[in-house]
């Protein structure tokens, strides 16, 4: 499967421009939303702790499979606390990597990062003292967590607020030498945290730097267009690219924000987002990263 995936993506481009064939690639997974952690940017640990049973997520992963989906994230939550009876998180992975070309988590950071996926994005709002305003006494403990894995794909994850913008180039220059890269998105204002969300002035400032510093060789893995893009979002959104799952077994094919929370366009911060559009557009710098995210062999 790993060796088509190039002739699939070229694929489903083809046939979504000249038959409108509109098939997502990419599918945000959310196991449960059981998390020890309470992170004010987070509304989903405030939810009733559900969990998906292993023979639901595995019909959900055929429905994603046959849907067009090929690159499935693990979330939460936190996925790693998922749990029905004696399956775990792994039992997940493994069965999703016989199904997709990539298999990722989002996790905390709070337990051992130990997991045969394919990329592990690590959420690290801060350095020590903001990252704990957002998410209670934990850093340090991740910082050991990431230090004693040996997976070869750690990334780091930041989501860029209001308590963090003012810090976020000097992160970068603390993470680089910790993992192997680094994503960003903004803060979107769910419920009840919408003070966190960064104008636009500040959020242009922050994406300035974040050009300069990957110009300048630091691990940024966001491509240049998406940077830019992000700034004021002129960027053309395929939301029908991205696919949806949550604990109780719903489905949808669209934003990530869909059933989730309002939806405001123009605050739009989801990276992830701009870089599958980006690239599904053919911007090269965008399916390069994609590449260097998730591995994929230059052929």
């Amino acid at each position: 499967m790993v060796q088509s995936h190039y002739l699939y993506f070229l694929k489903h481009n083809i046939e979504s421009r000249l038959f409108r064939i509109r098939q997502p690639l990419l599918a945000s997974f959310k196991i449960t939303y059981r998390c020890f952690l309470k992170c004010r940017s987070c509304p989903f640990w405030k939810m009733e702790p559900l969990r998906i049973s292993n023979h639901q997520a595995k019909e959900i992963m055929d429905e994603f499979h046959r849907s067009g989906v090929r690159l499935v994230i693990f979330e939460g939550g936190e996925p790693f606390l998922w749990r029905d009876d004696d399956y775990r998180l792994e039992d997940l992975v493994r069965c999703a990597k016989q199904k997709f070309f990539r298999v990722g988590i989002t996790t905390n950071g709070t337990l051992p990062i130990a997991t045969e996926a394919d990329v592990v994005w690590v959420s690290i709002d801060g350095l020590l003292q903001t990252h704990e305003k957002n998410r209670g006494k934990c850093f340090e403990k991740i910082m050991a967590n990431i230090e004693a894995s040996s997976h070869p794909n750690i990334l780091a994850h930041i989501t860029i607020n209001r308590l963090n913008h003012q810090e976020i180039a000097t992160l970068i220059k603390f993470l680089a030498e910790k993992v192997r890269g680094i994503t960003i998105q903004f803060y979107y204002p769910f419920p009840n945290s919408d003070d966190l969300w960064l104008p636009e002035p500040d959020r242009i400032a922050v994406l300035n730097q974040l050009i300069e510093l990957k110009r300048n060789g630091y691990p940024i893995f966001n491509s240049i267009a998406t940077l830019e893009g992000l700034k004021k979002n002129t960027w053309k959104c395929h939301d029908w690219l991205i696919a949806n799952a949550e604990p109780d077994g719903r489905m949808n094919i669209g934003c990530y924000l869909k059933d989730r929370a309002k939806i405001s366009c123009e605050k739009c911060g989801f990276a992830a987002h701009t870089e599958i559009a980006r690239a599904y557009d053919w911007n090269f710098g965008a399916i390069w990263a994609g590449q260097k995210t998730f591995k994929f062999r230059i052929i």
